[in-house]
C-alpha cells in the first residue's frame, strides 16, 4: 500500500551523504531552524535557516536515523549536540560544487503556502498524484 510507505528523505541523506564524502568533497545540509524539535546553535540561523557542515573531520558521532539526524559539532570553539528531525533537512550537497539533492516539505506539518509554484502541468504517464507532488526550489 503506497500510503503507507515511510519518508524516502532519510535514505536519500544517507545516499547523497555517502557519494559527497566518496567523492572527497564536503557534505552541507541545509535545515529549516524553525521547525520544531530543531537544535541548532541559534546565533548562526539566519532567514530562518542553518548551514551545517556534516563532514567526518567537521563533526562527532553522526547518526542519520529515520526520523533524526544528529551530532556533536563545534561552533565558535564551543561543542554542542545537534539535534535535526529528517523532515526538516531542506537539502544536503557538496560545498565545493553544489551538486546534491534539494527537497520539498513533502510533510504534514505545516501546510503549504498559497504562494507555491504555478507549476500546475501533470507529465503524461506521471504516477505521482498531483496533490503533495515533490517539487525542487533553488535556495540561494
Amino acid at each position: 500500500m503506497l500510503g503507507s510507505m515511510t519518508s524516502s528523505r532519510p535514505y536519500m541523506i544517507r545516499a547523497i551523504y555517502e557519494w559527497v564524502v566518496d567523492n572527497d568533497c564536503t557534505p552541507y545540509i541545509l535545515v529549516n531552524a524553525m521547525q520544531e524539535g530543531v537544535q541548532v546553535p541559534q546565533q548562526f540561523v539566519q532567514d530562518g535557516q542553518i548551514v551545517l557542515n556534516i563532514s567526518p573531520t567537521a563533526v562527532a558521532g553522526l547518526d542519520v536515523g529515520n526520523d533524526e539526524l544528529g551530532f556533536r559539532g563545534r561552533f565558535g570553539g564551543v561543542a554542542q549536540d545537534v539535534r535535526v528531525p529528517t523532515s526538516a533537512v531542506l537539502g544536503i550537497y557538496a560545498r565545493e560544487n553544489g551538486q546534491g539533492m534539494l527537497f520539498d516539505s513533502d510533510d504534514p506539518v505545516p501546510p503549504p503556502s498559497p504562494s507555491s509554484p504555478d507549476d500546475d502541468s501533470t507529465a503524461p504517464g506521471s504516477k505521482t498524484p498531483k496533490s503533495g507532488r515533490p517539487s525542487l526550489k533553488v535556495v540561494k
